[in-house]
């Protein structure tokens, strides 16, 4: 990583408050570089808090735009961090309408050339899609990472027409305590204590939207930029990783969007900035590729950047299974279109005779983290254990590898005799001895099978094909390798286990894995294949960043206990997955502010009985200022539980200043299971 001090301007930064038509503002850092001519502006709008939670990364990136020519500027969303307003629903309309109107407040300051570009990875990409498809006329360009278009099949709500349980409770009780901080009275002043009880007062568990909202309905459509993506006029540039769980989210923009509008990007990355060096790598000088982004479509400047191909990706090289990778190795590959004239779909039939699928409930258990972070533990560990669990189809790879770009497709021919049921679907690359690493996987609720607008109860003792997809990936299987596709009735804690399951009859006879298989071309590691079909390199410069804030993590003595823990009951028949989530742990700021998060998350079931599911979060976070006698603690339990008729929710806030209670609230909800 190359830390960049000469910048081609001086910059300057300064925190100021952008009020909103209603009257609410919102707090906002604008990094500047000291010219008298107007600049473009470059515009970063999600609800983690730019004073601290963010303020470490913003640093990486703000001031280096702000050095190139770029006034780069961070907003907090209403009712988060220290801007003024109330909270609300994830991407509520006043949410979206406010960041409209930063856009829009932004292109009328003397300092900006009237020019703007959006920037954002996860919340903050998704926010940079949304206020496209608004479509302000000075919004011109976006860069969105690691970011979905469809909010309910591909963010971390529902997966195939199934409940996300460890996705789905984990941000909600992460968004839980997170809403519940207060502003900060280095910045508001007096006023935090007042704003906060406001504030406090305003807060509900997502969980209850979330889950009540099981098919995908106008709940989900709103905001899902896949309804209409010719809404869209901002050009845009996608950027995924392949273990991020939103990454097809880039392969249907560069698909849907205009060609001369849209370019897409997808690396071997978790969910993170692909400067930033967080396993898997390797990371990428991401800085100096969307510079080469805004200066096209901001400064009208001929960087070569649209000459790209139109999707280029990372395929990755067969690998040993990890929890985590220093770096993959892989090579760059280019595609001119998308779908591509080099990936042609091969059906690999399956063989044998019908075999009952009725995995034990705990399948699932080796799963890894939904989204992935970079952490040690992220990442799925040996399938071995996984595929006994399952039903397995080889096809030995001889001859060439096997190459794969895009979304596998399976069709299963199933035969159920309840009306409830999912299938779960792997893809591992079997090393000749026997190891197996997962490349990819997908889900689908049975009673979705028709469509994720309703809920069709298959017809007990009846047979039928149903097909879906796989999430997208790049991957070689080498000769004397084999394919192998499991096929689960079960994925705990990933899937939330319908109920009165009793699993499914598979029959190989018309069943089959399609897979996107891609012509090499008799390209060589390194190199690619181009838009005209020609072996060109993909290369990226080396990582670099501005200058970094300098918030420290110091060390403790107490004992860091591990991020992912199996533990078996064998008496009872219960596994227990407990999840430290490595949030931001303690910092120290440079500004004396004193951050302490602490979070567990536990997932349970007996390996016998659906409805024995549960998931528990607890989060502690501590914010203090000893030179201003300030010190705030916020505690939230968040837990879902199942029968056979309900979810059943329970979530908790205390929130004290010092040793005294200013807010305590419990919310108890039974939520009809549909969906789930």
């Amino acid at each position: 990583m190359h830390i960049r001090t000469d910048f081609p301007y001086e910059t300057a930064h300064e925190d100021i408050r952008i009020a909103m038509p209603d009257g609410t503002r919102l707090y906002a850092r604008i990094w500047r570089p000291l010219t008298d001519e107007p600049v473009p502006a470059l515009l970063e709008y999600l609800p983690c808090r730019l004073t601290d939670s963010t303020a470490p990364r913003d640093w990486q990136r703000h001031p280096w735009y702000a050095g190139h020519g770029y006034a780069s500027v961070r907003v907090d969303v209403r009712g988060h961090g220290n801007s003024e307003g109330l909270p609300g629903d994830e991407y509520d309309v006043t949410e979206l309408a406010d960041g409209v109107e930063v856009v829009n407040w932004l292109a009328r300051q003397p300092w900006c050339t009237g020019r703007v570009g959006m920037l954002g990875i996860s919340w903050g990409g998704v926010n940079s899609l949304q206020i496209a498809a608004v479509a302000p006329e000075p919004l011109k360009a976006v860069v969105t990472v690691c970011s979905t278009d469809d909010r309910y099949d591909n963010d971390a709500h529902y997966m195939g027409g199934s409940v996300l349980a460890s996705a789905m409770h984990a941000r909600a009780a992460t968004m839980l305590a997170f809403v519940s901080r207060p502003p900060d009275p280095l910045f508001v002043g007096d006023e935090w204590r007042e704003m906060w009880l406001k504030r406090l007062e305003a807060v509900g568990p997502f969980i209850h939207s979330w889950l009540g909202h099981q098919l995908r309905d106008d709940y989900w459509k709103r905001g899902s930029v896949c309804e209409d993506y010719g809404a869209i006029d901002a050009a845009v540039l996608a950027v995924g990783g392949w273990h991020d769980p939103s990454r097809d989210t880039v392969l249907r923009l560069v698909e849907r969007l205009p060609p001369d509008r849209v370019r897409g990007l997808i690396g071997p990355w978790s969910h993170q900035y692909p400067d930033r060096g967080q396993p898997p790598g390797p990371a990428i000088g991401f800085l100096q590729e969307t510079l080469r982004w805004w200066d096209h479509w901001l400064k009208d400047a001929d960087t070569g950047v649209m000459a790209e191909p139109l999707l280029r990706s990372w395929i990755s090289e067969s690998h040993p299974p990890a929890t985590s990778y220093p770096e993959l190795p892989g090579r760059w590959v280019g595609e001119p279109a998308w779908p591509s004239p080099h990936i042609a779909t091969v059906p690999y039939p399956l063989q044998g005779e019908p075999v009952i699928v009725d995995s034990p409930q705990h399948t699932g258990v080796d799963a890894g983290r939904f989204v992935p972070r970079g952490n040690d533990a992220d990442l799925p560990p040996d399938q071995r254990d996984e595929d006994a669990r399952s039903a397995c189809f080889e096809f030995p790879v001889t001859g060439d590898p096997v190459e794969i770009l895009g979304r596998p497709r399976l069709t299963l021919r199933l035969r159920l005799d309840v009306p409830y049921g999912q299938a779960i679907a792997r893809i591992c690359d079997v090393a000749p001895d026997g190891a197996s690493t997962l490349v990819t996987r997908g889900v689908l609720n049975l009673s979705a099978r028709h469509g994720r607008e309703r809920a069709n109860a298959w017809p007990p003792g009846t047979s039928e094909d149903v097909s879906f997809e796989l999430n997208g990936i790049g991957h070689t299987f080498p000769s004397g390798h084999r394919i192998r596709l499991a096929v689960s009735s079960a994925y705990w804690p990933w899937i939330w286990p319908h109920t009165g399951s009793a699993g499914f009859t598979l029959d190989p006879a018309g069943s089959r894995l399609e897979l996107p298989v891609r012509e090499t071309g008799g390209s060589t590691a390194g190199e690619s294949t181009a838009g005209d079909g020609t072996a060109d390199t993909i290369t990226f410069e080396e990582p670099e960043q501005s200058a970094l804030l300098g918030a420290s993590s110091p060390a403790t003595l107490d004992e860091q206990r591990p991020e992912r823990l199996v533990v078996r009951d064998v008496a009872k028949g219960e596994w227990r997955l407990e999840v430290d989530p490595r949030h931001d742990g303690t910092r120290i700021y440079p500004d004396g502010l004193e951050s302490t998060e602490e979070a567990l998350e536990t997932y349970t079931i007996r390996e016998d009985d659906p409805h024995s599911a549960r998931a528990r979060s607890d989060w502690t976070i501590r914010l203090h200022r000893p030179e201003l006698a300030w010190d705030v603690r916020v505690e939230t339990r968040s837990e879902i539980s199942c029968d056979a008729a309900d979810f059943i929710t329970s979530n908790e806030v205390v929130c004290r200043d010092h040793d005294e209670v200013l807010f305590h609230h419990t919310w108890e909800k039974r939520i009809p299971r549909m969906a789930g």
